[in-house]
């Protein structure tokens, strides 16, 4: 029996140091899982110990649901790119070695042959990809529970390849106070140390990145419209976050800028931010690295980081920017170079008690936009929707479409406080009423390369001079929407037809779809109605809406895109018929009937059908 008792008792101690060593080795692989970048990428948790971070981060890019277009244009900024190639040394061409024992190579080759090849899905994820940055306005006071959320955010987004260079700065800091500066500093370190206990490699920049007043020598930007920086940065004071961003680690900044004394001053983060945007971009520039302008991605080194800023990220308590036609919910997509001065113009009064820092951060948008590349965007988010930077950045498209109908944003579940709101240099829209003030040779390049056909130029601007109600032109012609008058037999009021809708395809997916279709809202079937005022020109929201009619293939891939939109949809032989009712009208009747509700066909529906079905598939084609 005690020979029996001590050989259990030797067993279990040699199981037991088996145990610890398998409990440490899960630790240290939990810890190497988080240790870098590189490391989640790298290093895989055991098959029988799902890491419940990398499903959380899988699940965060699946829920993001990107479409063909939105995966192509994330692997064009992020995917990996062709290195220059570089001499290779070792054996010399001239030097044979032996071959392998016939054992040796049977137990290479079988090998090969056994070792597991990851799935394409999960290398194209987890694999080594092209490095960009994000400028990030971190904008407290977090809790430590929403420092450990948001910094889990800038951890996935580093591993999709969006390194953020991370700027502190917190609402209740008191200019001037006791102690200002080591509260700033304190800040810098928390933060600092919120990141490494997610797995993150940080690096706090406590010397300042920028200097105080307007730039020597500068000039008025050519664009105008925004504020200019009130500090800024030479290629020289960017040395410590270049030097982070090497060594794979994630610079935080305090607000802290030289003056003209070379002290230490804290300054506002917006005037950080707003320096590190201009100054990343002119030292790409002055380097010589190519995409700078275009934003178009070079081939890098392993080591290096792309300095142009390709999102600015403005995380706070508030939220996104509120909207006065949404009753206070956060705008989706902003158009800064239509519609900020708007904005300003219809921020409710009582929107400064509970956003005070909206337009002050609208500013900021517009002033870092200006400098960056065209195809970078801006989000402004609360800290209770971290994932939703992961959705932009594969996407880069808001969380919900600003061009769906008004009814249906407004009854939709997603649509909340906390939804972020996405900020796009955008395009100035304009609505012209005349043939005349159309650019005929730029609109037939449009139309051609949109709906890759050729134009029937004669015929069709014959047409346009006798029919056309308004265009709607975005940029120099990036988009445009025509809408044309066709008369009705036996009827008084002619039907208001879309006749062409295009965007550019290289201006596709950069809001300016949306931009063009919100516009034609307003200035058609959305008029007359309190929130379809287009800050764009045209008739300012004054007029009944009416009835808006198309046309499709049924072969149209576009077609997915207008069934979302549109009220209904009726199918005649090679053509689908679209149209939107009037929202002034349904609004009307609604109010009229009371509790009663809408009808299933009201009294200025009747016959409508059958007159779209006789004259749309009349109008002539404008291809050859």
């Amino acid at each position: 029996m005690l020979a029996s008792g001590r050989s259990r008792l030797q067993a279990s101690r040699s199981v037991l140091p088996k145990q610890c060593s398998h409990t440490t080795q899960a630790s240290n692989t939990f810890k190497a899982f988080y240790a870098t970048v590189r490391g989640l990428r790298d290093v895989a948790p055991p098959e029988d110990e799902p890491d419940p971070a990398a499903n959380d981060f899988i699940l965060s890019i699946l829920k993001a649901n990107p479409s063909i277009r939105d995966t192509k244009s994330y692997l064009a900024s992020f995917g990996p790119r062709a290195l220059p190639t570089r001499q290779k040394t070792g054996i010399p061409p001239d030097l044979t070695l032996p071959p392998l024992p016939t054992t040796a190579s049977r137990d290479v080759t079988q090998l090969q042959q056994t070792s597991p090849k990851p799935s394409p899905v999960i290398s194209s994820i987890l694999n080594p990809v092209y490095r960009r940055t994000a400028l990030v306005k971190l904008q407290g006071p977090f809790t430590d529970r929403q420092l450990e959320s948001v910094t889990r955010g800038m951890v996935y987004l580093e591993k999709l390849g969006l390194v953020s260079v991370i700027v502190v700065e917190l609402d209740n800091w008191v200019r001037g106070e006791p102690g200002e500066k080591t509260a700033v500093l304190e800040e810098t370190m928390r933060i600092v140390s919120a990141l490494e206990k997610q797995g993150a490699r940080a690096r706090p920049v406590l010397q300042a990145a920028v200097r105080l007043g307007p730039k020597p020598n500068d000039t008025p930007p050519p664009e105008g419209g925004f504020d200019v920086p009130e500090a800024h940065t030479f290629p020289s004071d960017l040395v410590s976050i270049r030097s982070a961003l090497r060594a794979g680690e994630i610079p935080v900044l305090p607000p802290i800028a030289l003056d003209s004394f070379c002290r230490s001053v804290r300054i506002h983060s917006n005037d950080v931010i707003a320096a590190l945007a201009r100054g990343m971009v002119e030292a790409v520039g002055s380097s010589g690295a190519a995409g700078h302008k275009t934003g178009e991605p070079a081939a890098q080194s392993e080591e290096e980081v792309d300095l142009t800023p390709l999102r600015l990220m403005i995380i706070n308590r508030e939220g996104g920017i509120p909207s006065y036609a949404r009753s206070g919910l956060p705008h989706l997509l902003v158009n800064l170079s239509g519609e900020s001065e708007y904005i300003q113009e219809t921020f409710h009064p009582s929107w400064k008690t509970t956003h005070p820092t909206a337009l002050s951060n609208l500013s900021l948008a517009r002033t870092c936009m200006a400098y960056m590349p065209p195809t970078s965007s801006a989000i402004m988010v609360s800290h209770r929707s971290p994932k939703s930077l992961i959705a932009n950045l594969i996407t880069n498209k808001p969380e919900l479409s600003s061009s769906l109908p008004h009814a249906l944003l407004q009854n939709n579940g997603k649509l909340t406080e906390h939804t972020p709101t996405i900020l796009r240099r955008g395009s100035p829209v304009r609505v012209v009423r005349t043939l005349a003030d159309l650019n005929k040779t730029k609109m037939k390049a449009l139309l051609e390369q949109s709906f890759r056909r050729t134009l029937d130029e004669e015929a069709f601007y014959a047409r346009l001079e006798k029919c056309m109600d308004f265009a709607i032109i975005a940029g120099d012609y990036a988009g445009a929407a025509i809408v044309t008058n066709e008369s009705a037999p036996g009827h008084a009021q002619p039907i208001a037809y879309l006749d062409k809708f295009a965007v550019l395809p290289k201006h596709q997916g950069d809001g300016t779809v949306d931009f063009l279709w919100v516009a034609l809202h307003d200035e058609s079937y959305g008029l007359g109605l309190s929130f379809s005022v287009n800050p764009n020109g045209g008739k300012q929201g004054k007029g009944e809406g009416r009835d808006l009619v198309w046309r499709s293939r049924v072969d149209n891939p576009v077609n997915k895109w207008y069934f979302e939109r549109s009220t209904g949809h009726m199918r005649m032989g090679d053509w689908v018929m679209f149209w939107c009712d009037a929202e002034k009208h349904l609004k009307t009747e609604e109010g009229r009937r009371g509790s009663a509700g809408l009808s299933y066909l009201e009294s200025w529906e009747t016959g409508r059908f059958a007159t779209w079905a006789d004259v749309v598939p009349k109008i002539p084609s404008s291809w050859k």
